[in-house]
């Protein structure tokens, strides 16, 4: 590989790009910003003002001085166990899963920062030219990502110069990323020159060598949208596309959180509605809840809901969905969960596409900050498209074999596929029935690669007379370990505490 290209430049930082390797280490350790203190991080900053200026403008007013931290790296929930081990400062006796080694769960300090979802990238066309191979590969592993799905990207070779000679000749996309180590004045030169050539709606993200303010503010001046400094990974590239061009008519988008089974019958919807509600209630949040599975949901039974229209009805014509017509489609259950419920009839066969799923959803997003898609244990283009879409995914499973050998399929399906998104979660439910062999959760754990996000013990007088009700867990026993682990579930998904007035065994844990 050819050596780095070298600038005879005053303004030349002396640091290196990095490799991917050394990227991911220092995004995962505390110097990630070392050397670099007095500037702040300027990664994923954008000034409102600036960003909405055509590149190769010349505005006085220079922007704000950027002082946003960097965003955090996925980081894996601590397990939580709904009936809990045996444990002397618990206050009671557990039980205790064959296998299972005891954990101390550490108290949550404060309020839980709002997990805010990934806004939707519109259908436009990127074209990124880099000076390093690693930095096209960085740009290629976002492209793959399923923030970018509806987005067409090119990369190549050659940074500011290859930009330049390509667009002599054509039509500039609806964003370019280039790639240059230059500073100073041969930097603005050829920036200036390519500025000649773009259309005045192109937008440009320019990938530099060196976390300097006043560069910063110069590039800002002449119209760039954004400039990122290495070390930095497909996320945060991602997320410095989407706020460009986050909507402004429609500014917001809920997120969405899957929740599956990995086998028929282990209680995925169960687990879905009753953390929908514990998001609702405990959190004070809107949220809307999805019963996508149209021949056999169960979401209006366990609400005692019986509406007259159903999610059938706008897959059948997604394109006549609108907020008028999806007010009077959803159900409200509380004052802050509303129920799009499923037909549960035989009279047809639903076959819908994944677009159709797809546009509804994106209006339903509009309506709520979460929406709990309540999935069926069905594989079809649909049901995959849902989940690797999904901003979270919730694997419900039971301690049996069938089970792990589903969900191992399943987690390394969605690894595969969404690799700069955390694993999914895990409910293990109906642990620990009397007399039936099961596999350890530590099994679980170390197969999947995640400790579970909960563990259900088998109650079914509780879970029972909640369906028979037409109620949640937490209405019919409040006090419950299984209330308690829903709402800590809930907790965790929506990255919300719950209110201070819902207290209960583990109440401390969720408040100030």
């Amino acid at each position: 590989m050819a050596e780095p290209q070298t600038y005879d430049d005053d303004f030349l930082d002396e640091d290196d790009f990095l490799d991917p390797a050394e990227v991911e280490r220092r995004l995962l350790s505390d110097s990630a910003n070392e050397g670099y203190e007095e500037f702040g991080d300027l990664d994923g900053f954008s000034d409102g003002g600036d960003a909405q200026r055509p590149f190769g403008s010349r505005a006085a007013a220079a922007p704000k001085v950027p002082v946003t931290a960097p965003e955090d790296d996925w980081a894996e929930a601590d397990a939580y166990v709904a009936e809990p081990v045996s444990d002397p400062t618990s206050g009671f006796d557990g039980f205790e899963p064959e296998g299972y080694a005891p954990q101390t769960i550490d108290p949550l300090v404060g309020e839980i920062d709002d997990d805010i979802p990934d806004q939707p990238i519109p259908r436009i066309t990127i074209h990124a030219f880099c000076e390093r191979p690693e930095s096209g590969a960085l740009v290629h592993n976002a492209a793959n990502d399923r923030r970018l799905s509806k987005t067409h990207v090119e990369v190549e070779l050659g940074g500011l110069p290859a930009a330049i000679n390509r667009f002599a000749t054509q039509s500039t996309p609806d964003l370019l990323i280039i790639e240059s180590g230059m500073r100073g004045q041969g930097l603005f030169d050829q920036l200036e020159e390519l500025a000649g050539f773009c259309d005045p709606g192109t937008k440009v993200i320019i990938i530099g060598a060196a976390n300097d303010i006043s560069l910063y503010r110069e590039l800002m001046k002449r119209g760039v949208s954004e400039y990122l400094v290495p070390p930095m990974s497909p996320l945060h590239l991602i997320r410095t596309i989407s706020g460009l061009y986050l909507d402004p008519e429609a500014p917001f988008a809920g997120k969405t959180i899957a929740f599956i089974g990995a086998k028929g019958g282990v209680g995925a919807s169960t687990v879905a509605h009753n953390t929908a509600w514990c998001i609702s209630e405990n959190s004070h949040a809107d949220c809307v809840l999805v019963d996508m599975d149209l021949s056999f949901g169960t979401a209006g039974l366990d609400f005692n809901q019986d509406p007259a229209q159903t999610l059938g009805d706008a897959l059948s014509d997604p394109d006549r969905l609108d907020d008028a017509l999806l007010d009077r489609l959803l159900v409200r259950c509380t004052e802050r969960l509303s129920l799009f419920s499923a037909p549960a009839t035989l009279d047809k066969d639903w076959d819908f596409g994944p677009e159709a799923y797809e546009a509804v959803l994106d209006k339903i997003r509009r309506q709520a900050p979460f929406i709990t898609l309540d999935l069926p244990h069905t594989w079809t283009p649909w049901v995959k498209h849902t989940i690797l879409g999904a901003d979270q995914v919730v694997v419900t499973v039971t301690p049996e074999l069938a089970s792990l050998r589903n969900a191992k399929n399943l987690f390394d399906l969605i690894h595969a596929s969404r690799p700069n998104d955390e694993p999914p979660k895990v409910v293990i439910n109906m642990a620990g029935i009397a007399k039936r062999p099961e596999i350890p959760v530590k099994d679980f754990a170390e197969a999947l690669g995640v400790q579970p996000a909960l563990v259900l013990p088998f109650e079914p007088q509780l879970f029972g007379k909640a369906a028979n009700d037409g109620q949640m867990i937490a209405e019919v026993d409040p006090k419950s370990k299984a209330a308690e682990g829903f709402s800590h579930l809930a907790a965790m998904l929506s990255g919300r505490a719950a209110a201070p007035q819902k207290k209960g065994l583990f109440g401390g844990l969720f408040g100030k």
